[in-house]
């Protein structure tokens, strides 16, 4: 079983993502299970970092035992762009999940990393999964945390990402810190959770380079 994850652009994604049209192509295609992370209109008040020049609309999920290019060409006339890579999943929080379709109650984050140039891979795999991960787990209202190490792309033109990070955080989140960081309401406890964060991030690069993506999190059975 393959997992591949695509970034997509383009205007009406939302619509055109949960056509029943498209899960029987991909069904055909060989895919089994789809995810699909969209930022529409459920998350509008979140937090957006872009690093592309248009920010991401979507990062669509597709597990199969099919070929890759035949996964890509049922996801490429719903968009404007896309992109995509082959990735190897960890899940290191695992999250409720319910393969019928339905929104679920969360924010879904979907942050895309690259690996400084300073550090290697080795390396850089260490700082984050290793010495990073608990800390991004201890200090925010996390209930979900999957890891996707980016692998070969299978865009012609998919542009330098190592990897993809999908953290589930409460819905009030949105408009909350202390609900985003599980801080309790009280203000000094937000900063030592936000400082103990944000050093840690700096460890990995991710205070730079970094699109963050503010989704709607639905998951879909191909079988």
């Amino acid at each position: 079983m393959t997992k591949l994850m695509y970034a997509l652009w383009g205007p009406d994604l939302s619509t055109a993502l949960h056509d029943e049209s498209l899960r029987s192509r991909l069904a055909d295609a060989g895919g089994t299970r789809l995810q699909l992370n969209v930022d529409d209109e459920h998350v509008g008040p979140a937090m957006r970092i872009p690093t592309f020049e248009e920010p991401i609309g979507a990062i669509v999920t597709v597990w199969t035992e099919g070929r890759a290019g035949d996964v890509t060409a049922a996801l490429t006339p719903l968009a404007r762009r896309v992109e995509g890579w082959r990735v190897e999943e960890r899940r290191r929080l695992d999250p409720p999940e319910t393969y019928d379709g339905s929104r679920a109650d969360t924010l879904a984050n979907v942050a895309v990393l690259r690996r400084p140039a300073e550090l290697t891979q080795e390396e850089w795999l260490h700082r984050w999964m290793i010495d990073h991960t608990p800390i991004a787990i201890r200090t925010q209202a996390t209930f979900g945390y999957i890891q996707n190490v980016a692998g070969d792309p299978v865009t012609p033109d998919a542009p330098y990402v190592s990897a993809f990070v999908e953290e589930l955080f409460p819905s009030a989140g949105m408009t909350d810190m202390h609900a985003f960081y599980g801080s309790g309401g009280d203000d000094a406890e937000l900063k030592r959770r936000l400082t103990m964060l944000m050093d840690s991030v700096a460890r990995i690069g991710a205070d730079r380079d970094l699109d963050l993506v503010p989704t709607s999190r639905y998951l879909y059975d191909l079988s």
